[in-house]
């Protein structure tokens, strides 16, 4: 092959000087309304737009299912996310629970040591009480007494057992039965020893004597009331008195005669 024809088989060739031709634009006028004329121009149709691929938006047939086999439902992320979820709320409730359960422990703990300080010193208590019974219980000694116990009742404890109150089995142990009308039920009408609660705990039962209704007897039938005999005397009618036989005109008869 000549030099002549490898340029003709090759193609024309741009000099050094040439700058390569640009490609060339080409401008379609799409719009509706002819800018001239003002008419509505007719549109043309495609035929890709007449005739679409096959295929490509057609819907599903008869039997077919519109959910793409490749795209899951519930991908595994979320399914692990929803079970890491609720294992945590698991957790939180767990905990939120047993905190609870701690901080009933803790007060049932605090209040059952409270209880049996309270509980060795109700014998002190006790003495204090009769001491002021007695009149013994003044000066600087009831002064502080009262402070103790203030301070007690404060910290929860609380006295029962008086009288008039109904009998409780539960709160007291009755020592000494009475009946008399005078009640309507089982009452407390006598305190021997105080009793003793500390919040819902009863430490200590008081000792009391039980008075309980008893049915009013009937009142006795009225007795015959007897009459004196200074009385009866003077209501009996006086007797006549015995007359003499020449006061009653009648005369004497001789013994001849009798």
């Amino acid at each position: 092959m000549t030099h002549a024809n490898r340029e003709n088989s090759e193609g024309p060739r741009h000099g050094i000087g040439e700058e390569p031709e640009e490609p060339r634009v080409v401008v379609r006028d799409r719009r509706k309304i002819d800018p001239v004329t003002g008419e509505l121009r007719e549109q043309p149709v495609l035929e890709e737009e007449e005739a679409p691929v096959a295929g490509k938006h057609a819907g599903p047939s008869l039997g077919e299912t519109i959910v793409d086999a490749a795209v899951e439902p519930v991908s595994d992320l979320e399914k692990q996310l929803e079970e890491r979820t609720a294992d945590l709320q698991r957790l939180q409730a767990e905990y939120t629970n047993y905190r609870r359960r701690v901080d009933r422990d803790r007060e049932q703990v605090v209040n059952s040591a409270k209880a049996g300080v309270v509980g060795d010193l109700l014998p002190l208590l006790d003495d204090l009480e009769r001491a002021d019974q007695h009149g013994d219980l003044t000066g600087a000694f009831k002064a502080v007494a009262d402070k103790l116990v203030a301070s007690l009742q404060r910290a929860g404890l609380e006295p029962f057992g008086a009288e008039g109150e109904p009998f409780d089995p539960s709160v007291h142990e009755a020592v000494q039965h009475n009946t008399s009308s005078e009640v309507a039920g089982p009452t407390v009408t006598l305190v021997m020893r105080r009793g003793y609660r500390f919040g819902d705990r009863v430490l200590r039962a008081a000792l009391v004597g039980v008075t309980d209704h008893e049915p009013g007897e009937a009142p006795p039938a009225p007795a015959p009331t007897s009459v004196p005999a200074s009385a009866s005397a003077e209501a009996a009618p006086e007797s006549a008195p015995e007359l003499d036989a020449t006061q009653s005109g009648e005369l004497p008869l001789d013994e001849n005669s009798r």
